[in-house]
């Protein structure tokens, strides 16, 4: 593996390469040992097939926007698709439509494209496989934060220090 930098190249030769890379479907059986959200954690289970690099992250980035009050679906949406593909994904997402005729003129009036443009990109977006169930998530007192954050707080109150802030 050539290396522009030497001095990486010296940490390299010293060091122990190892790939972590989960499937999109291991990182979501995880996050039901720990999500508190069954809605978020059912969305983004219902869109793991577009997934490329599944993270945590996505769980916890959902229940924030959707602990501000703001449209956690497109917030979770928009870390696998962009233009076009994340219109339609939206659409689909909306439970006020009664329809896919409906959603394609709602793409349509967007500007986002033509009826056609919506329907080949809501075949791309259809999952291929059959994804396995995963029971709801335990039920668990709610907290004011997700786990990773409340988690740190409790220790900053326990040892009375503290690693960094929490926003």
């Amino acid at each position: 593996m050539a290396v522009a930098q030497p001095d990486v190249a010296a940490l390299e030769d010293r060091g122990h390469l190892l790939i972590f890379e989960p499937t999109a479907l291991e990182v979501h059986h995880q996050a039901s040992t720990w999500f508190c959200d069954q809605e978020i954690f059912d969305f983004v289970g219902g869109w793991l097939h577009l997934m490329e690099q599944p993270s945590f992250r996505t769980y916890v980035h959902g229940w924030e926007l959707k602990a501000a009050g703001l449209d956690w679906q497109t917030g979770i949406l928009g870390r696998c698709l962009t233009g076009a593909a994340l219109a339609v994904a939206r659409l689909k997402a909306n439970q006020g439509y009664s329809s896919e005729e409906e959603r394609a003129r709602a793409f349509v009036d967007s500007g986002a494209g033509c009826r056609a443009t919506y329907f080949n990109h809501s075949k791309k977006l259809q999952c291929r496989e059959t994804i396995p169930a995963i029971p709801d998530i335990p039920l668990a007192a709610p907290a004011a934060r997700p786990p990773s954050t409340a988690n740190r707080e409790e220790e900053t109150v326990a040892t009375g220090s503290s690693t960094g802030t929490i926003p």
